[in-house]
This record gives C-alpha cells, sequence and structure tokens, in this order.
C-alpha cells in the first residue's frame, strides 16, 4: 500500500524499499503471515507516535481498583459504626473494593460471635451496594473481610469518568416528573 492508503500491487521487496526510500519513508510489513506479505509505506516513528498516544488516552479514562481499609472493634459506638459505614459506602461508589478489619484486644477473644455479628450487620447495610470477595476470617487477632461493589454501582460511572451520584432528592424530582398531569381544560 502506498502512503494515502492506495494499493500498489504486487512488488519484489528491493523495488518497495526503493520506492520507499524516494519518498523518505518506511516500508512496514503489516501482515507477515499472508502470502504474499502485506506491506505498508509509512513514516514508522509517526505511527508508533500515534499508537502510544492511544494507548495513553486509554490508560487516562481507566480506573483502577483500589483496596481502602476500614478498621473496628467489637465494642463500637453506634455514631462511630455509622461513620465508619459511610466512609465504606464512599469507597464502593467510587468503585474500590472495601477491607472491613475487625480487631479484637485481650478477652474480647472470648466473643467471637460478638464480632461476627457486627461484620454480619456491616454486610447488610451496604448490601445494596456490594458482594462479598472474602468472607470473614480470623487471623491472629483480627478478623477480616473484603467487599466489591456490585456491577450495577459499575455501570452508574459517568463517560468522563466520574462517579453520577444519585441522592434521594434527585429520585424524588425525577418520580414528580413522571407523574405530573395536565389538569382538564388546558
Amino acid at each position: 500500500m502506498g502512503t494515502d492508503g492506495e494499493l500498489i500491487g504486487v512488488l519484489a521487496t528491493r523495488e518497495a524499499l526503493t520506492m520507499a526510500q524516494e519518498q523518505g519513508l518506511d516500508l512496514v510489513e503489516v501482515a507477515a503471515k499472508s502470502r504474499p506479505p502485506v506491506c505498508r509505506i509509512m513514516d514508522f516513528g509517526k505511527f508508533k507516535y500515534e499508537q502510544s498516544k492511544k494507548a495513553r488516552k486509554a490508560k487516562r479514562k481507566q480506573h483502577t481498583m483500589q483496596l481502602k481499609e476500614i478498621k473496628i472493634r467489637p465494642k463500637i459506638e453506634e455514631h462511630d459504626y455509622q461513620f465508619k459505614l459511610r466512609h465504606a459506602r464512599e469507597f464502593l461508589e467510587h468503585h474500590d473494593k472495601v477491607k472491613v478489619t475487625l480487631t479484637f484486644r485481650g478477652r474480647e477473644m472470648a466473643h467471637m460471635e460478638l464480632g461476627t455479628k457486627l461484620l454480619d450487620k456491616f454486610v447488610k447495610d451496604l448490601g445494596d451496594l456490594a458482594n462479598i470477595e472474602q468472607h470473614a476470617k480470623l487471623e491472629g487477632r483480627n478478623m477480616s473481610m473484603v467487599m466489591i461493589p456490585k456491577p450495577h454501582i459499575l455501570a452508574m460511572r459517568k463517560p468522563d469518568g466520574s462517579v453520577k451520584a444519585h441522592t434521594e432528592q434527585e429520585t424524588e424530582e425525577e418520580e414528580e416528573e413522571k407523574t405530573e398531569t395536565i389538569a382538564p381544560g388546558e
């Protein structure tokens, strides 16, 4: 193929190389396995630059999932629990994994069921946003589990990469728009 995409035809390798050199370009093999091999006359440096530019643009739009950790204790107060829960919810909405670590101290090790109940409550409260990737397991004095965002949360991502926050007020406004009626005679 020539520089502007026109087909030149079947040529000997030497002829194709001289054509490329006359134009000050490179002869690049595009499909080596086909018979005869397909080559293109192009500026190879410019081609590589365009490929790396496309790769950088694609990389900029993707989001890597991070693991965020939340540490709690078995005797956590309700306000503190809600505070940690709110942070976990934010992490999940931003498409990050959440590791919940429950630390036991001293005689708390005798009451493992309190820790299990607390982690079950955490799972129940975040059930609308997350699935369990790793169930609760005891490692020394720590009991931990890992939660990942549900697929519908991942679908809420906007085209520009930010997360679409769907508040209760927006939901109420959408419902009002759907149920808006026109009075008779108008």
